[in-house]
């Protein structure tokens, strides 16, 4: 199986200035993040605003990211799945491009018991044709996991690890990282990367890795080399970065400063994700000067 160690990054979907996907502004971006460091790339994120594309722009972007990911040798993860396992099951089945792993995200909005969430992943997993990554984000999908259910998904075959993302290190987290599973265990919270790195994560999905990948990339293998008083250092300087971006949104604040940089041509968001405000915008271009 294709390592999934080290920085990768959900890309943003740019768009132009009256709403229309940019592909070539995509693909500039996906070799500029390869270009800073990061590992890999991670393609129809929360932060590519999928749930705003069409399915003939999510096929697009895909296969952008297919292409740059195959061009550049690196591994490319893609998001498939949602609330209906059915649903899930086919999107999965038919991913149009091989990828390194697929990541689903815990079924949101319905709530399903921590039953309800092994058996759903326990289908995708018999049927996926690539590792799976469980993308455990409960703020967003309000179905929090024990340490228990979290060790019993790490032990299921063709569930190759998590995007993990609870808000904080809670009791599952420690649990999870003391179970010693061989699981892949890849930091789903920017703020939260480096202490999870420090309890053994092999590596990340950053969204602020958008803006600053050398530093997350770098970050990522300080604490793999043991490194432990320069992986401090960075990751300490990168929370108020990380603080600014999430400010509002995400990828409101990304964009902005993207767009601001030059490295896309606008900021543009779709409905119902409104633009990042002027105080978010100047906080967070304070940020990258100081601290990037």
């Amino acid at each position: 199986m294709t390592s999934l160690h080290g920085l990768f990054v959900p890309l943003i979907t740019p768009f132009t200035a009256d709403g229309a996907l940019d592909p070539a502004a995509l693909e500039r971006h996906a070799n500029a993040v390869l270009d800073a460091g990061a590992s890999g790339l991670v393609a129809l994120g929360t932060t590519a605003e999928p749930a705003a594309l069409t399915p003939v722009e999510r096929a697009r972007v895909l296969d952008i990211c297919a292409g740059v990911s195959a061009q550049r040798n690196t591994p490319l993860i893609a998001c498939a799945g949602g609330n209906a396992t059915a649903e899930s099951v086919e999107a999965i089945t038919t991913l149009p491009h091989p990828v390194a792993a697929i990541l689903s995200v815990v079924p949101y909005y319905v709530r399903p018991s921590e039953e309800g969430v092994i058996a759903h992943f326990m289908q995708l997993a018999a049927v996926s044709p690539a590792p799976l990554i469980v993308y455990d984000v409960p703020y967003r999908t309000g179905r929090p996991l024990s340490g228990a259910t979290l060790i019993r998904l790490a032990n299921t075959p063709n569930i190759a690890g998590f995007k993990h993302a609870v808000g904080g290190i809670d009791t599952a987290t420690v649990e999870l990282m003391a179970a010693e599973t061989g699981t892949t265990v890849l930091c789903g919270d920017d703020r939260f990367a480096s202490p999870l790195l420090a309890l053994g994560a092999q590596g990340a999905i950053l969204a602020a890795a958008n803006i600053a990948p050398r530093e997350y990339a770098d970050l990522v293998a300080a604490w793999e080399t043991g490194d432990i008083t320069r992986a401090r250092t960075i990751g300490n300087s990168l929370d108020a970065l990380a603080a600014a971006l999430f400010a509002e949104p995400n990828p409101t604040v990304i964009k902005v400063v993207l767009a601001e940089r030059g490295e896309i041509s606008s900021p543009a968001v779709r409905l119902p994700m409104l633009p990042a405000s002027p105080a978010a915008t100047s906080a967070a271009l304070a940020a990258t000067i100081t601290r990037v």
